[in-house]
Protein backbone atom coordinates (compact mmCIF):
# COMPACT_ATOMS: atom_id res chain seq x y z
CA UNK A 1 0.00 0.00 0.00
CA UNK A 2 2.99 2.45 0.39
CA UNK A 3 6.06 2.59 -1.43
CA UNK A 4 9.40 1.53 -0.57
CA UNK A 5 11.66 3.05 1.89
CA UNK A 6 14.76 1.03 3.16
CA UNK A 7 14.72 2.37 6.78
CA UNK A 8 11.05 0.51 6.84
CA UNK A 9 12.68 -3.01 6.70
CA UNK A 10 14.78 -2.69 9.60
CA UNK A 11 12.53 -3.03 13.25
CA UNK A 12 12.39 -0.12 15.29
CA UNK A 13 14.58 -0.10 18.59
CA UNK A 14 12.13 -0.03 21.55
CA UNK A 15 13.61 3.55 22.86
CA UNK A 16 13.25 4.74 19.26
CA UNK A 17 9.27 3.52 18.57
CA UNK A 18 6.26 6.28 18.76
CA UNK A 19 4.58 7.14 22.06
CA UNK A 20 1.25 5.94 20.84
CA UNK A 21 -1.51 6.95 23.55
CA UNK A 22 -3.65 5.36 26.44
CA UNK A 23 -7.18 5.94 24.02
CA UNK A 24 -8.16 2.74 22.22
CA UNK A 25 -9.48 2.77 19.00
CA UNK A 26 -13.02 2.86 18.31
CA UNK A 27 -14.47 0.19 16.23
CA UNK A 28 -17.52 -0.77 15.74
CA UNK A 29 -20.14 -3.04 17.36
CA UNK A 30 -20.57 -5.47 14.87
CA UNK A 31 -18.94 -7.65 12.03
CA UNK A 32 -19.91 -5.81 8.68
CA UNK A 33 -20.05 -9.59 6.99
CA UNK A 34 -20.64 -12.05 10.04
CA UNK A 35 -22.54 -9.54 11.96
CA UNK A 36 -20.89 -10.99 15.57
CA UNK A 37 -19.04 -8.62 17.57
CA UNK A 38 -15.65 -7.36 16.26
CA UNK A 39 -14.54 -7.46 20.58
CA UNK A 40 -14.64 -9.87 23.18
CA UNK A 41 -15.09 -11.46 25.31
CA UNK A 42 -16.09 -14.74 23.27
CA UNK A 43 -17.40 -17.61 25.30
CA UNK A 44 -16.68 -20.51 23.72
CA UNK A 45 -14.40 -19.12 21.50
CA UNK A 46 -10.45 -19.27 21.05
CA UNK A 47 -8.76 -16.51 19.12
CA UNK A 48 -5.60 -16.46 16.93
CA UNK A 49 -3.48 -13.99 15.50
CA UNK A 50 -2.14 -14.25 12.43
CA UNK A 51 0.12 -11.07 9.86
CA UNK A 52 0.52 -12.29 5.78
CA UNK A 53 1.15 -8.71 4.55
CA UNK A 54 -2.18 -6.16 4.19
CA UNK A 55 -4.29 -7.17 6.30
CA UNK A 56 -7.09 -5.87 4.06
CA UNK A 57 -6.76 -8.86 1.97
CA UNK A 58 -5.62 -11.18 4.91
CA UNK A 59 -8.96 -11.12 7.20
CA UNK A 60 -11.09 -11.77 3.73
CA UNK A 61 -9.36 -14.73 3.62
CA UNK A 62 -10.17 -15.69 7.62
CA UNK A 63 -13.74 -14.62 7.31
CA UNK A 64 -14.61 -16.98 4.02
CA UNK A 65 -13.72 -20.34 6.45
CA UNK A 66 -16.63 -22.00 7.88
CA UNK A 67 -16.27 -22.30 11.73
CA UNK A 68 -14.37 -18.65 12.22
CA UNK A 69 -17.02 -16.35 14.71
CA UNK A 70 -15.72 -13.13 14.02
CA UNK A 71 -12.10 -11.20 12.15
CA UNK A 72 -10.69 -8.30 12.77
CA UNK A 73 -7.49 -6.09 11.60
CA UNK A 74 -5.31 -4.12 13.93
CA UNK A 75 -1.49 -4.18 14.92
CA UNK A 76 0.37 -6.66 17.23
CA UNK A 77 4.11 -7.64 17.73
CA UNK A 78 5.28 -4.20 17.91
CA UNK A 79 5.80 -1.98 21.01
CA UNK A 80 3.63 1.30 20.26
CA UNK A 81 0.02 1.20 22.26
CA UNK A 82 -3.01 1.90 20.29
CA UNK A 83 -1.03 3.34 16.87
CA UNK A 84 -2.49 4.59 14.35
CA UNK A 85 -2.72 2.63 10.66
CA UNK A 86 -0.61 5.38 9.44
CA UNK A 87 1.91 5.51 12.35
CA UNK A 88 2.17 1.49 11.46
CA UNK A 89 2.74 2.34 7.92
CA UNK A 90 5.90 4.70 8.75
CA UNK A 91 7.46 1.45 10.73
CA UNK A 92 7.99 3.53 13.86
CA UNK A 93 5.63 1.52 16.25
CA UNK A 94 7.26 -2.29 15.34
CA UNK A 95 3.74 -3.86 14.75
CA UNK A 96 2.58 -6.08 11.85
CA UNK A 97 -0.51 -5.62 10.19
CA UNK A 98 -2.09 -8.05 12.14
CA UNK A 99 -5.67 -10.35 11.63
CA UNK A 100 -7.38 -10.93 14.64
CA UNK A 101 -9.37 -14.83 14.08
CA UNK A 102 -12.06 -15.97 16.47
CA UNK A 103 -13.09 -19.36 15.36
CA UNK A 104 -15.58 -22.39 17.22
CA UNK A 105 -12.68 -25.09 18.17
CA UNK A 106 -15.62 -27.20 17.46
CA UNK A 107 -16.42 -26.55 13.58
CA UNK A 108 -12.42 -25.21 12.65
CA UNK A 109 -9.39 -26.33 14.15
CA UNK A 110 -6.02 -24.15 14.71
CA UNK A 111 -4.38 -26.54 11.82
CA UNK A 112 -6.88 -25.61 9.25
CA UNK A 113 -6.96 -21.73 10.15
CA UNK A 114 -2.56 -22.25 10.03
CA UNK A 115 -2.80 -23.84 6.12
CA UNK A 116 -5.14 -20.61 5.16
CA UNK A 117 -2.40 -19.07 7.25
CA UNK A 118 0.17 -20.56 5.01
CA UNK A 119 -1.20 -20.73 1.28
CA UNK A 120 -2.27 -17.09 1.66
CA UNK A 121 1.32 -15.45 1.50
CA UNK A 122 4.98 -16.10 0.59
CA UNK A 123 6.35 -16.55 3.82
CA UNK A 124 9.93 -16.68 3.07
CA UNK A 125 10.14 -12.60 2.32
CA UNK A 126 11.54 -10.93 5.06
CA UNK A 127 10.20 -7.78 5.86
CA UNK A 128 7.82 -7.17 3.08
CA UNK A 129 5.04 -9.31 1.08
CA UNK A 130 5.10 -8.95 -2.33
CA UNK A 131 5.74 -5.14 -3.31
CA UNK A 132 4.64 -4.03 0.09
CA UNK A 133 7.34 -3.20 1.88
CA UNK A 134 7.97 -2.87 5.10
CA UNK A 135 8.37 -4.38 8.95
CA UNK A 136 4.37 -4.02 8.91
CA UNK A 137 3.97 -6.46 6.24
CA UNK A 138 5.98 -9.35 8.40
CA UNK A 139 4.92 -12.97 8.05
CA UNK A 140 3.80 -13.60 11.89
CA UNK A 141 1.96 -15.82 14.15
CA UNK A 142 1.34 -14.89 17.30
CA UNK A 143 -0.01 -18.28 19.55
CA UNK A 144 -1.88 -17.73 22.73
CA UNK A 145 -1.35 -21.09 24.20
CA UNK A 146 1.66 -23.77 24.05
CA UNK A 147 -1.22 -25.82 22.36
CA UNK A 148 -1.05 -22.87 19.18
CA UNK A 149 2.86 -23.22 20.24
CA UNK A 150 3.30 -26.68 19.34
CA UNK A 151 0.94 -26.74 16.28
CA UNK A 152 2.59 -23.98 14.66
CA UNK A 153 5.80 -25.06 15.25
CA UNK A 154 4.59 -28.57 13.62
CA UNK A 155 2.59 -27.05 11.06
CA UNK A 156 6.09 -24.55 10.07
CA UNK A 157 7.97 -27.14 9.71
CA UNK A 158 5.87 -29.53 7.87
CA UNK A 159 5.23 -26.43 5.18
CA UNK A 160 9.01 -25.80 5.33
CA UNK A 161 9.63 -29.04 3.78
CA UNK A 162 6.73 -28.53 1.11
CA UNK A 163 8.58 -25.21 0.39
CA UNK A 164 11.71 -26.86 -0.06
CA UNK A 165 10.59 -29.20 -2.38
CA UNK A 166 9.42 -26.61 -4.94
CA UNK A 167 12.18 -25.29 -5.13
CA UNK A 168 11.76 -21.77 -2.27
CA UNK A 169 13.71 -20.73 0.65
CA UNK A 170 13.67 -20.42 4.00
CA UNK A 171 10.70 -19.40 5.68
CA UNK A 172 10.99 -15.94 7.72
CA UNK A 173 7.71 -15.99 9.65
CA UNK A 174 7.54 -14.60 13.43
CA UNK A 175 6.55 -17.28 15.60
CA UNK A 176 6.72 -15.60 19.22
CA UNK A 177 3.99 -15.76 22.19
CA UNK A 178 1.14 -12.72 21.87
CA UNK A 179 1.22 -9.72 23.18
CA UNK A 180 -1.33 -7.16 22.86
CA UNK A 181 -3.39 -6.57 20.08
CA UNK A 182 -4.49 -2.99 19.03
CA UNK A 183 -7.73 -2.26 16.85
CA UNK A 184 -7.17 -0.70 13.63
CA UNK A 185 -9.52 2.21 12.72
CA UNK A 186 -12.98 1.60 11.85
CA UNK A 187 -13.10 1.93 8.11
CA UNK A 188 -10.14 -0.33 8.34
CA UNK A 189 -12.54 -3.51 9.34
CA UNK A 190 -13.70 -5.85 6.52
CA UNK A 191 -12.27 -3.28 3.88
CA UNK A 192 -12.55 -5.49 1.25
CA UNK A 193 -16.63 -6.07 1.88
CA UNK A 194 -16.70 -2.32 2.14
CA UNK A 195 -14.91 -1.70 -1.09
CA UNK A 196 -15.00 -4.65 -2.93
CA UNK A 197 -12.50 -3.07 -5.88
CA UNK A 198 -10.05 -2.15 -3.48
CA UNK A 199 -6.59 -3.32 -2.88
CA UNK A 200 -5.89 -6.79 -1.90
CA UNK A 201 -1.98 -7.51 -2.55
CA UNK A 202 -2.16 -11.11 -1.69
CA UNK A 203 -0.63 -14.27 -3.44
CA UNK A 204 0.69 -17.42 -2.12
CA UNK A 205 3.11 -19.64 -3.21
CA UNK A 206 1.16 -21.97 -4.91
CA UNK A 207 2.44 -24.64 -2.52
CA UNK A 208 -0.32 -26.69 -0.28
CA UNK A 209 0.58 -26.98 2.93
CA UNK A 210 -0.04 -30.38 4.36
CA UNK A 211 -2.51 -30.85 7.12
CA UNK A 212 -3.23 -33.64 9.32
CA UNK A 213 0.50 -34.17 9.32
CA UNK A 214 1.28 -31.05 12.13
CA UNK A 215 -0.92 -31.79 15.16
CA UNK A 216 1.76 -32.25 17.79
CA UNK A 217 2.40 -36.23 19.63
CA UNK A 218 0.66 -36.68 22.69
Amino acid sequence: MFGFDTAKVVMVAPDKALQGRETKMSVPGKHYVLGTPLEGPFPGKKIAYFALGCYWGAEKSFWQVPGVYSTAVGFAGGYTPNPTYYETCSGKTGHAETVQVVYDPAKVTYEQLLKVFWEGHNPTQGMQQGNDMGTQYRSAIYWMDEEQRKVAAASEAAYQKALTAAGHSGITTEVKQAGPFYYAEADHQQYLAKNPGGYCGHGGTGVSCPIGLALPKK
